[in-house]
């Protein structure tokens, strides 16, 4: 009889046969062809020839193989990426809330030059903060300092530039200089100096070579004045051809520049990039009895970097709930 081929039947034999258990073919013999009923399984699952069976999904379809779970980084390879993103969120706020201006005089020889380009951050007084000894800042005319000054003409990129804020407009009349004295105190000048301040002398290197700290005259370059709060007592590097507080002290000011009027300090000399530098402020403002710079006023100058971080806070909450949420489904 040998090997048994498992072919259509009869409805007469299917009629001996019901209820009984169907035979089992016997294997091909070895080398010989399956017939395309043996390409099945028993359970109705198809198999490949270079593959395992698959399960089935709906409507026999093979089921969608379930989604890698995402492994959650660890915080210290997450926070290079928060501190860069910090930092770019620092540099935005920075950036709209900053303005260039142009020099036009040499008041501030050397530390600044005809033409020189400044970068003015105006973020912090928002903040409250007030500006410090030793810092160099731009501030409205107060009353009338630049009377008789040439008004500049723009050329059509300043034009631009002052139209979207990035520069001031050429009807603006804006000045720059160092702030010597701060509301409350004592700044004099006797012969050629030293410039004190609070009865402390001033070392001044930033004073413009041959120049003296002080100007011998009789029209405001000897002085000894009291800073009222809310003012400045503000002076240019080149002391020898600076029209400053000592020379407006008739105005209706005494020669002090109202707070209110300051546009902000001067960061960084922006342009041309030979003459690129920051403008700190000269150690000598920061020697015992002139007060030194609050911790207060010190934080309030940070507030670009704390806007930034605190923005991320909030971000990097949610990304890690989220990530946390998906391995828990």
């Amino acid at each position: 009889m040998g090997d048994v081929a498992v072919g259509a039947r009869s409805g007469h034999d299917g009629e001996e046969n019901r209820g009984h258990p169907v035979e089992t073919a016997v294997p091909a013999a070895d080398g010989a062809p399956a017939s395309g009923h043996d390409s099945g399984t028993e359970d109705g699952r198809v198999t490949d020839e270079h593959s395992g069976p698959q399960d089935e999904g709906v409507g026999g379809t093979p089921a969608a193989a379930p989604p890698e779970q995402k492994k959650q980084r660890s915080f210290w390879k997450e926070l290079p990426i928060l501190i860069g993103i910090a930092l770019v969120l620092a540099l935005l706020i920075k950036t709209f809330l900053v303005q260039a201006f142009s020099i036009p005089s040499a008041s501030m020889q050397n530390t600044l030059t005809i033409n020189d380009r400044v970068l003015v951050d105006k973020l912090t007084p928002w903040f409250g903060s007030e500006p410090e000894r030793g810092e160099v800042v731009v501030f409205h005319d107060p009353d009338d300092w630049l009377a008789g000054e040439p008004t500049p003409d723009p050329n059509a990129l300043q034009t631009v530039l002052s139209w979207i804020g990035l520069m001031p407009s050429a009807d603006e009349k804006d000045l720059i200089k160092r702030v010597i004295g701060v509301g409350g105190d004592t700044v004099e000048c006797s012969k050629t100096g030293p410039l004190k301040v609070n009865g402390k002398a001033l070392n001044e290197p930033y004073v413009y070579p041959g120049n003296t700290p002080c100007s011998v005259d009789d029209q405001g370059g000897q002085f000894k004045v009291k800073v009222p709060e809310g003012s400045l007592w503000v002076m240019g590097d080149h002391r020898q051809n600076s029209r400053d507080s000592r020379y407006n002290q008739s105005d209706k000011h005494g020669g002090m520049v109202p707070v209110k009027e300051v546009v902000g300090r001067a960061i960084v000399i922006a342009w041309p990039m030979n003459r690129w530098d920051t403008l700190p402020v000269p150690d000598t403002f920061d020697q015992d009895g002139l007060q030194a710079r609050s911790s207060a006023a010190a934080a309030l100058s940070a507030a670009p970097q704390g806007l930034a971080l605190a923005g991320i806070v909030p971000v990097v909450w949610w990304r890690r709930r989220r990530t946390a949420s998906a391995e828990t489904r």
